[in-house]
């Protein structure tokens, strides 16, 4: 599958942790019908991870998160661009395969790395994170505020890096403009 501009392009990050934390679902449903993908890479870092962390497999078995793969010389270029930026010691090869898809075919890509997140708003490609993901659910309507803060919780608990801990969710999305007060009441 092709990406489009429509489409949510995820890092490994994202993917594996709602995964250990019970929540994927919550992505399948926030994408409605928008297209999922990964970039093979990811899916690679997937694979590895499951051995050690069985959950992660889920992510690998929904059938509504796709593989991107290609030999595409300008997705390819971007790709060792970004790696020569980025990957040290064999790590980070996730995060070029996301940029690359986004530089090439326009997709939003789900990054909560700030490096690779900085570059991508530096090139102006469109990029979010779990949090904003989050904000924009509340916002719509579609979660409310104290189930997105168990979400974040359990996100925290499964050693995700959010810029907050247990709990402060709410607070750190009023202080951050991320939310209005009327909508977190």
């Amino acid at each position: 599958m092709t990406p489009g501009a429509d489409a949510w392009v995820f890092d490994t990050g994202p993917l594996k942790h709602f995964a250990l934390s019970g929540w994927l679902g919550v992505l399948k449903f926030l994408a409605g019908g928008r297209p999922v993908l990964m970039p093979d890479v990811v899916e690679r870092e997937l694979r590895r991870q499951t051995e050690e962390v069985r959950a992660v497999g889920q992510v690998l078995d929904a059938d509504w998160i796709h593989v991107f793969s290609s030999s595409d010389p300008s997705y390819m270029a971007k790709f060792a661009g970004y790696a020569r930026r980025l990957v040290a010691d064999g790590k980070n090869e996730g995060e070029c395969g996301v940029l690359a898809m986004g530089a090439t075919f326009g997709s939003e890509m789900v990054i909560d790395d700030s490096t690779p997140r900085e570059i991508a708003e530096t090139e102006g490609l469109r990029v979010t994170a779990t949090v904003p993901i989050l904000c924009d659910a509340i916002r719509a309507k579609q979660l409310t505020l104290s189930m997105v803060e168990h979400v974040a919780d359990e996100l925290l608990a499964n050693e995700y890096y959010l810029p907050f801990g247990p709990g402060g969710f709410r607070r750190h999305v009023l202080e951050h403009g991320l939310l209005d007060y009327d909508e977190t009441t």
